[in-house]
């Protein structure tokens, strides 16, 4: 296990010890977990081919069992969804989060130009985590830096190999504590999203509203709700999968609990509301993902309300000058039949009594339409 540096198999394996107010980072693999603490072994996916055979023998020795088969493939599946599981040994949770700009490049899916880089950004990865009572084995996706991020919040300085003990917080003290909280900043990610797309279909709807040339945005608003709907139904596989956690976790027995770290009732509470706070975050986020849907629907609505308006317009104005027309049209029909006795057909004036009398209803005709407002617009 000695050779952690030295074998190309095992390039990209960290592995981080927490014992009581401290945490390093270790070169090797010790014989057994610290005292009051575990280990964290996290890897890139693209390692864990590779590394498998020393991550089920350090699985046997720190955990008492190796990973499943059926396990090992869903760790190792890029696209699985997100899911609980567990065996009598160990729990198994698959979470799917929010990339990173460097990690979001080579695997999202391609969008339209006029896509704001928002919705670009709606494309999960899947995150799996093996968490044993004293060992932690986590499969993070390609080039990914949360987990170095994650440690560098407890940590004002870390240097690989050199012990550090001024946290900011307190640290996590199981592998279970340490889960819940990574999978809680996962799920914050997707909050913060929702600032720049709420501006954002803001500014469609005052487009909309506008006269003017046709909205430009189609193809950018249909992707918008696409991946809406993508992104509410990621959530609720995330809300099922940490229900079935939360259920585990209270039914969990309290000889199970670790006695070295105080009283078992008082762990398996703290762990019941960390699981309960990410659930409520899960929550938050699909009631928003819910009001955006709202928003991009309220869009396209505004579209047809916006053109039905219009059309209403064109369509009174066309018929209030067909009825101004009407009359005159019956005034010239009348003249146009062939009679030889027709008043004011002979007379020298007759033409002018006509046209008079022709502009005088359509003037009162007008004045009384303007009046009614029929030949104003509603904008």
């Amino acid at each position: 296990m000695a050779e952690l540096l030295t074998d190309p198999a095992l390039a990209g394996v960290s592995i981080v010890e927490f014992s009581g107010n401290s945490l390093r980072f270790l070169d090797a693999l010790p014989p057994a977990g610290p005292d009051t603490g575990f280990i964290w072994i996290f890897l890139d996916r693209a390692q864990w081919p590779a590394a498998l055979p020393w991550l089920q023998r350090a699985a046997s020795q720190l955990g008492g069992s190796p990973l499943l088969d059926l396990h090992c493939q869903d760790l190792a599946f890029a696209e699985h969804p997100s899911r609980y599981d567990y065996t009598s040994v160990y729990d198994l949770i698959v979470f799917r989060r929010l990339p990173y700009a460097a990690e979001m490049a080579p695997q999202a899916q391609p969008v339209p130009d006029s896509v704001p880089l928002e919705w670009g950004q709606i494309h999960s990865l899947a995150v799996g985590f093996a968490i044993f009572d004293r060992l932690l084995i986590s499969v993070h996706p390609p080039h990914c830096r949360s987990a170095h991020q994650f440690v560098q919040r407890f940590l004002s300085e870390v240097q690989q190999g050199v012990e550090v003990s001024t946290a900011r917080n307190r640290l996590p003290v199981s592998p279970t504590d340490l889960v819940l909280r990574m999978i809680n900043q996962m799920v914050d990610s997707y909050l913060d999203l929702r600032k720049g797309m709420s501006e954002r279909l803001e500014r469609w709807q005052q487009q909309l509203l506008q006269p003017g040339p046709g909205f430009a945005h189609w193809h950018a608003l249909m992707a918008a709700r696409n991946q809406l709907h993508a992104v509410e139904d990621l959530c609720e596989e995330q809300h099922d999968a940490m229900q079935e956690w939360l259920d585990s976790l209270a039914e969990q027995p309290l000889a199970l609990m670790d006695a070295r770290l105080g009283d078992p009732q008082a762990q398996r509470d703290q762990l019941v509301a960390r699981a309960r706070d990410v659930i409520e975050h899960i929550q938050r986020v699909i009631q928003h993902v819910r009001r955006l849907e709202n928003s991009a629907e309220t869009v396209v609505q505004i579209h047809f309300s916006v053109q039905g308006n219009r059309t209403n317009d064109i369509m009174r104005v066309l018929t209030t000058l067909t009825a101004i027309f009407l009359p005159l049209n019956l005034i010239a029909g009348i003249f146009g039949m062939n009679f030889h006795s027709m008043p004011l057909l002979h007379l020298t004036a007759g033409f002018w009594i006509a046209i008079g009398t022709m502009l005088v209803i359509a003037l009162l005709l007008s004045l009384w339409f303007w009046r009614k407002h029929y030949l104003h617009s509603e904008d």
